[in-house]
């Protein structure tokens, strides 16, 4: 079985060879890694199954420092998704940004309008996308198309976390102008990567704390489910058979046969100290296969390397079995982890990963 075969065999739940993985290194555990191996590519270096894909760069030049009414001189787009003309402040911690929010004054739908929203839906974005994923079926490789922040998150980050939540309760008008905007964006995208033959479509919104939901989940359902329900019928529409990853940290459990309802495939990323990766397994693996699952609050920072190899071999076990799981860190893998604690999760697949 190639490697194409076994990680849609895992996602799909039937019956792979091996449980498939990845993880995410934070900017300092790259160096780590460069140091202690003399390699640049750490998903080329340890074999990882899958690469990303995205739209060309915009040729647009924004001038978005204009919407903001107090920018610090230190501010830069956020690192992590630059293109919605949201900026951040140096945290003094690692590669945090503390985040600034472009229509945190917005008073009327005109000046939402006014605003230059990243052109996801010109032509020229997707223009090679077909041919760069097909070079990497060529190469046994999964492709896997991210547009994580799908909906709400991106919204909030426009307009601030207090903001947004006081527009969903008490200025629907606003609130709506900005979800309908995002959300229309975000069907072009998720038609485009499904045109280009894409492996998996990431999308997902962090809705939930660590406690329970961030919002009533009557409210979500009313106001974002059937948003999300478009962005995965656009994909599914042009390809059925792409798979839809969904992320949101914290607790969500009380959802997740709404996401199943919607197309959702793929749960990510199971944080189990707020949710039981096993009870999940049991409850909707019929349904859901699991991406995630190692705690990087608690099992990766502070469990010992024969701890770390444990866990993995029980997920592998009861999460894993009959396919549905790709083992990874709940987030991405930050400076406090030992880098041996790494090196104890790729020796755990390599030991228990075969079925």
């Amino acid at each position: 079985m190639n490697n194409r075969q076994n990680v849609l065999n895992a996602l799909r739940r039937t019956s792979p060879a091996s449980v498939p993985f990845e993880f995410t290194l934070c900017p300092s555990q790259i160096e780590t890694f460069r140091q202690k191996t003399g390699h640049e590519d750490y998903m080329e270096y340890f074999n990882f199954p899958f690469r990303y894909i995205e739209p060309n760069k915009t040729n647009k030049n924004y001038n978005y420092k204009s919407f903001y009414t107090e920018l610090p001189k230190d501010a830069k787009p956020l690192h992590w998704n630059p293109e919605w003309g949201i900026y951040g402040v140096d945290s003094g911690y690692a590669h945090f940004q503390d985040m600034l929010h472009p229509m945190k004054s917005f008073s009327s739908v005109e000046e939402f309008e006014s605003y230059p929203f990243p052109d996801f839906e010109e032509e020229y974005r997707w223009k090679g996308l077909k041919e760069r994923v097909e070079d990497l079926k060529s190469n046994d490789l999964i492709s896997v198309a991210f547009m994580q922040m799908t909906i709400f998150e991106i919204c909030w980050y426009l307009r601030g976390l207090d903001n947004f939540f006081i527009d969903m309760m008490t200025n629907e008008e606003l609130s709506e102008y900005l979800l309908e905007k995002v959300t229309t964006i975000r069907e072009v995208m998720a038609k485009e990567y499904a045109k280009s033959g894409a492996d998996i479509l990431m999308l997902g919104d962090d809705v939930a704390s660590q406690r329970d939901m961030m919002m009533d989940p009557s409210m979500w359902r009313e106001v974002l489910k059937p948003k999300l329900k478009r962005v995965v019928d656009a994909a599914k529409k042009e390809n059925p058979k792409i798979l839809v990853f969904y992320h949101s940290d914290g607790n969500l459990i009380k959802i997740i046969p709404d996401l199943i309802e919607v197309g959702i495939d793929i749960l990510n990323p199971v944080q189990p100290e707020c949710m039981d990766p096993v009870f999940l397994k049991k409850e909707f693996g019929n349904d859901l296969s699991f991406w995630g699952a190692v705690g990087t609050q608690t099992v990766l920072p502070f469990y010992t390397k024969e701890q770390v190899k444990e866990t993995c071999k029980t997920l592998i076990e009861h999460v894993g079995k009959g396919g549905g799981l790709l083992l990874a860190p709940t987030h991405v893998i930050e400076p406090e982890v030992p880098f041996e604690n790494i090196i104890a999760f790729l020796e755990a697949i390599d030991e228990y990963g075969t079925y």
